[in-house]
């Protein structure tokens, strides 16, 4: 019930006064701290914008003439391609690794949870320089039954090569992060629904991919998104074992010309540019599942949500009092 309602139906409650409090606009509590913290954000931002335009050891004339060079190109297609394939796999292989861990089968669980323990203590790096260096370790890797005379033997020495490396050492330490996220999702969901399912005579697969998944997607896309962006940036690494990926073109370009700066400026923009996208399309994934919860908002809204400095209207004010 309205103010107005409640005066109108009890006239005793009406004072004088009253129209003109209720015909007053709501004015805002005045935040003067925050005026002086934007005004001192800005002055920081112009200092370095200005730093960035008027310092010319920047060199940003060799920036634009590298940027589009074709080994930088062929650079950034490889970082692409090893990122794509790593994540595709190593969620692969984290579905796998997750229905282990919840599974009821001790020794099932105990693997997962062994494996995931493993890798999430070793870091990358460690991993990618030990299967580059695996022909030192194993020459030969036979298939077959243990302590019976094996089915086919390979040799390592020109198996693992820099790339191959590269790919499996990190498939192995993202399926372990991608495990837990989709088990975290998993145990999201409402055992209600899961019984209520087993119920109408569905079978476990369909239970899990129509079911139990789509629930579960609302709480993994926002972990994905930023693994898949840590993924992204954390294959440079793969520059140690000699893999040609956007930052090692990078450093083979100013090895020759000891133009350090403007080079390792070119990497840095094309990773503004690929971290902008991912982001973007993490958002309207995340907006897409999550649909029907109340939690859809508008790509602007969001933006403008992220500006708590921007003044806004008295009559905006307004309405989100009376929202």
């Amino acid at each position: 019930m309205s103010v107005d309602e409640a005066v109108r139906r009890h006239p005793l409650l009406a004072r004088d006064g009253d129209d003109e409090l209720l015909a007053a606009r709501l004015v805002g509590r005045r935040k003067p701290g925050q005026w002086i913290s934007a005004v001192l954000a800005l002055l920081v931002v112009a200092g370095i914008v200005k730093s960035l335009v008027t310092n010319p050891r920047y060199h940003w004339d060799v920036v634009g003439a590298f940027f589009l060079r074709p080994s930088i190109l062929d650079g950034l297609v490889l970082t692409l391609w090893l990122t794509a394939a790593v994540l595709v796999s190593s969620y692969l292989l984290g579905i796998v690794l997750a229905v282990m861990r919840l599974s009821s089968n001790p020794v099932l669980s105990s693997v997962s949870a062994v494996y995931i323990w493993f890798f999430r203590s070793v870091p990358p790096l460690l991993q990618l320089l030990f299967w580059f260096q695996m022909a030192s370790l194993y020459p030969q890797i036979s298939l077959g039954i243990p302590f019976l005379k094996p089915f086919v033997t390979i040799e390592t020495a020109h198996l693992f090569s820099g790339l191959l490396a590269a790919f499996v050492g990190l498939t192995f330490d993202i399926a372990a992060f991608a495990a837990e996220i989709i088990r975290g999702g998993l145990v999201s969901v409402e055992a209600g629904q899961t019984e209520a399912a087993k119920a109408l005579g569905l079978s476990r697969a369909r239970i899990f991919w129509r079911i139990v998944l789509p629930q579960a997607m609302p709480a993994i896309i926002p972990a994905s998104g930023n693994l898949l962006i840590g993924l992204l940036k954390g294959t440079s690494i793969v520059s140690v074992i000699a893999v040609q990926d956007l930052l090692y073109s990078v450093q083979l370009i100013y090895a020759q010309n000891y133009l350090v700066i403007p080079l390792l400026l070119v990497a840095t923009i094309w990773y503004l540019i690929l971290v902008t996208i991912l982001s973007t399309i993490q958002f309207f994934v995340e907006r897409y599942y999550a649909r029907g919860k109340g939690a859809r908002t508008g790509f602007w809204r969001l933006w403008r949500g992220q500006l708590p400095l921007v003044p806004r209207s008295p009559r905006r004010r307004e309405l989100e009092v009376l929202r």
